[in-house]
């Protein structure tokens, strides 16, 4: 199955309703990070995978910018989160940022 990733979709597929608002948003973040088109297709995936580490995706409420965080307490969760994120940001040669030492990271696009 195919599901082409528009700024709608997504809206849909991180649990955002869709409105005028959101979808403005969702634009601008699409537009400001750099070779999206190139690994959009891997998002979802990503976000069934650190759903287990109560991890999701999400807009960022400071910067027209995709985050990425997890809740997750443990340790182990939290270290093995981190490998997750590690090793699909190397596989589709994507750039995040983490935010301070906490476990939110910024999507800034192509390495």
């Amino acid at each position: 199955m195919h599901i082409e990733i528009t700024p709608e979709n997504l809206l849909v597929q991180l649990g955002y309703p869709v409105n005028d608002v959101l979808l403005a948003q969702m634009q601008r973040t699409l537009s400001a990070t750099q070779g999206f088109d190139t690994f959009s297709k891997h998002l979802l995936s990503l976000k069934d995978e650190i759903a287990r580490f109560e991890g999701y995706i999400a807009l960022s409420n400071s910067h027209d910018l995709l985050k990425i965080k997890s809740d997750a307490s443990h340790p182990e969760e939290i270290e093995a989160y981190r490998d997750t994120l590690k090793k699909w940001a190397d596989k589709y040669k994507v750039t995040l940022e983490q935010v301070g030492e906490t476990n939110t990271f910024y999507i800034l696009g192509l390495s």
